[in-house]
């Protein structure tokens, strides 16, 4: 993996630019048209956290596609997707999800997921220790602090979620066919933004009008901005942060560079606020030359 670009010096336009549109865009009013609308509603973090999985991998293509996806996923899950899941034998998830199909997710894609996070969460406890277990050995593991709320690399560690998902997909007694198509769950190794994994991250450890948290193992700090093609635009052409619109690994981690210089503690503030003028606009958005 390159170097990122260099992050360009504190601008006090932009500043105020970036507090205005965060002021006036991340609020609960402007998350009817986002999946995360789907996932805030549980107010179980248990729920929340396998709701946000299912949302943020199937988070591709057009928001109201996407809506209708997640919810024909998560429906059969009930009220208590978690406890639910975890009842749920083999033979349940192939057929709970037998005609499932978005995109290049087909039923197969859907069913690995869900033995994946009821593997993951049987084996953990929860998705947020099963992330953490591998955070932990990313920053070294052995004779290391559990605490990485300031340390480690969160790259190594979204790699090492997907990795250890992916290898828990794996139908019993069944091929790799069973498994989970790799592109729903890519890894920053590849150099992939990764854009639905930290989009993942941000809904489950920020806590503000928006984003519900609930994660208290990874610091807000160490997030990286989810990156796709809208983000991706605005930060080239409205922020001047990247040189070209690329929804890549290096364009994410550039971009994050650079909005800490503004958010040095929660990179990944403005991440809605600068993307809901292009994607779901409101009256007055036009102000923010953000389309």
């Amino acid at each position: 993996m390159r170097e990122p670009f260099a992050p360009q010096g504190h601008d006090p336009g932009i500043a105020l630019f970036l507090e205005d549109i965060y002021d006036s865009c991340a609020n609960q009013g402007r998350l009817n048209r986002d999946p995360l609308a789907i996932v805030a509603a549980y107010p179980d973090l248990r729920d929340r956290e396998l709701a946000g999985l299912v949302a943020s991998t199937l988070a591709f293509g057009s928001v109201d596609l996407i809506l209708r996806a997640v919810r024909s996923a998560l429906s059969p899950l009930g009220d208590r997707p978690r406890d639910r899941l975890l009842s749920m034998s083999e033979a349940d998830i192939r057929e709970t999800w037998a005609g499932f199909q978005y995109r290049y997710c087909f039923a197969k894609d859907l069913a690995a997921l869900m033995r994946s996070a009821r593997s993951a969460i049987g084996e953990a406890g929860s998705l947020e220790d099963f992330f953490a277990a591998g955070d932990f050995f990313a920053a070294g593991g052995v004779g290391k602090s559990r605490d990485f709320s300031d340390a480690g690399d969160i790259c190594a560690a979204v790699g090492s979620f997907a990795r250890r998902l992916k290898a828990l997909s794996l139908g019993p007694g069944q091929g790799s066919e069973s498994a989970l198509r790799p592109n729903l769950l890519p890894e920053p190794e590849g150099g992939s933004a990764c854009k639905r994994l930290f989009l993942y991250l941000r809904w489950m450890v920020r806590e503000d009008g928006v984003d519900p948290g609930g994660w208290k193992s990874v610091s807000p700090s160490r997030l990286v901005v989810p990156m796709d093609t809208h983000m991706a635009r605005v930060c080239s052409e409205r922020l001047g942060f990247i040189p070209a619109p690329k929804a890549d690994l290096r364009a994410a981690l550039a971009v994050t560079a650079a909005f800490r210089l503004y958010a040095p503690e929660d990179p990944v503030k403005y991440d809605f606020a600068l993307t809901r003028p292009g994607i779901d606009p409101a009256p007055g958005d036009e102000r923010f030359a953000c389309t």
